[in-house]
């Protein structure tokens, strides 16, 4: 059992995944960082110097001055300034993932035509694809 065990771990397609994984959430945490620190910052300043990892919505009574006084306090709050951040990383990560695959789908090598002519089973003379009688020979073909 640990053979097998071991023979399937070291697959290509299982270390190709997990590598593909850890890139990923390396890849996740650049873009994120990308989004928060530089994106976000320069858009907040066109809009009046709003931070958006601060926007939030109190549900409580109480009266905060920011989301982290909000949360330390326990009150129920919306974040949606962290939802806004979380989505334009999504559509960041999303555009460059369609980017690539695009990119490497151009790299794929094309499939074959569907061949044009067939060879008839009875006379062995080569006839069109979609041709159910053979000119030759006068076969039926299927």
């Amino acid at each position: 059992m640990l053979k097998e065990f071991k023979e399937f771990a070291l697959k290509g397609s299982v270390l190709d995944l997990a590598v593909a994984v850890v890139l990923g959430a390396a890849f996740g945490r650049i873009v994120s960082s990308f989004v928060s620190d530089i994106l976000t910052p320069p858009i907040g300043k066109l809009l009046g110097n709003v931070d958006f990892s601060s926007l939030f919505i109190n549900l409580s009574d109480g009266t905060f001055q920011s989301l982290a006084e909000a949360k330390q306090a326990g009150a129920p709050v919306i974040a949606y300034g962290l939802f806004l951040n979380a989505a334009l990383d999504f559509i960041i990560i999303a555009l460059a993932l369609f980017y690539l695959v695009r990119q490497l789908i151009r790299f794929k090598p094309a499939a074959p035509a569907a061949p044009a002519t067939k060879q008839c089973p009875y006379c062995c003379s080569t006839i069109a694809v979609q041709a159910s009688r053979c000119p030759n020979c006068t076969s039926t073909q299927s």
